[in-house]
């Protein structure tokens, strides 16, 4: 399992931009969230977990 916290970058129309701010090897890099999830206001940083099996 891995958590990845990323930083909110800007928004568009109906969507919100989050980036990873890893040094190296960022596991997911650019995440584009739909703004209907945050119910109108985007969080300043969102984390992202990955689990494999």
């Amino acid at each position: 399992m891995r958590n990845n916290h990323l930083d909110f970058d800007h928004a568009a129309k109906n969507t919100c931009r989050f980036q990873e701010k890893m040094l190296t090897d960022p596991a997911i890099g650019t995440l584009y969230v739909r703004k209907a999830v945050f119910g109108g206001k985007a969080p300043k940083k969102v984390r992202v977990t990955i689990e494999w099996e």
